[in-house]
């Protein structure tokens, strides 16, 4: 990770979970992390938790509603002025609502699309474009998807959620075809987990928090630091090095 200190990192969705836990991982590292996040507070608690620890890095927080355009935008806007721009961008931010086939809400498949799978296209392209306008070759596009990007759950709350992941694998792949093609050597990885007791499953099933905690008891889970582990690895690789996909589950996990 040495050549990674001092740069710029962008996690997505960094207030909570899983993204929460990357930040702190960069810059634990000796990285500059940009973390962004609708609810901004719990990122700033975050930063001071890095500074007390005396982490050579730095977590800046950034308020950010990744289902708007404009607001990322201006994120990226902020970043070049005051940072210069992207050297890696993590996009962690995704979200699940309860929205079946044949009975959900479509304003539950916008917002799931918008986040999902719009915002972060949105995030990928002027991450490459801050790159491509420094020069910068080395850089890394990390997706965090779900391994719901690989199997479809029988479980009609989380189909079109499900829908969305898929997508998110045919973007790293689509991504990593067309880089090549503009002959960089910017990388893209997806990263694949499958249960990971986070605030996840409470969100999805916020109407019944006894099923969500159940979910997480009924196996022993991954650990949001095992999915930040798995960035570290995935950044620590050589140059010449690409790595696709790394799909991550509990042992005990079935399917």
């Amino acid at each position: 990770m040495d050549r990674w200190k001092g740069r710029l990192a962008l996690v997505t969705g960094a207030s909570v979970g899983i993204g929460a836990a990357i930040a702190k991982s960069l810059v634990q590292h000796g990285m500059k992390v940009v973390g962004c996040a609708r609810n901004v507070g719990q990122i700033e608690n975050l930063a001071a938790e890095c500074v007390s620890s005396g982490f050579s890095g730095t977590l800046i927080p950034y308020k950010c509603d990744l289902s708007v355009e404009d607001d990322m935008l201006s994120m990226f806007s902020w970043i070049k002025v005051q940072h210069q721009g992207v050297d890696v961008c993590i996009n962690n931010a995704g979200l699940a609502l309860p929205a079946p086939l044949l009975s959900g809400k479509t304003s539950g498949w916008r917002t799931m699309m918008d986040v999902n799978v719009i915002g972060l296209s949105v995030c990928t392209r002027e991450a490459y474009q801050s790159m491509k306008e420094r020069n910068i070759d080395d850089g890394h596009i990390i997706n965090i998807n779900s391994m719901s990007g690989h199997r479809v759950v029988n479980n009609a709350d989380v189909h079109f959620c499900n829908a969305t992941k898929y997508a998110v694998t045919a973007l790293t792949e689509g991504l990593r075809q067309e880089l090549r093609e503009a002959k960089t050597h910017i990388r893209a990885t997806c990263i694949s987990p499958g249960l990971v007791e986070t605030e996840f499953a409470y969100r999805l099933l916020s109407e019944n928090p006894e099923k969500a905690a159940a979910t997480y008891k009924s196996i022993k889970c991954l650990q949001a630091d095992d999915i930040a582990n798995a960035v570290v690895y995935v950044l620590s690789a050589p140059p010449h090095v690409q790595i696709g996909d790394i799909q991550m589950k509990p042992v005990e996990q079935l399917t």
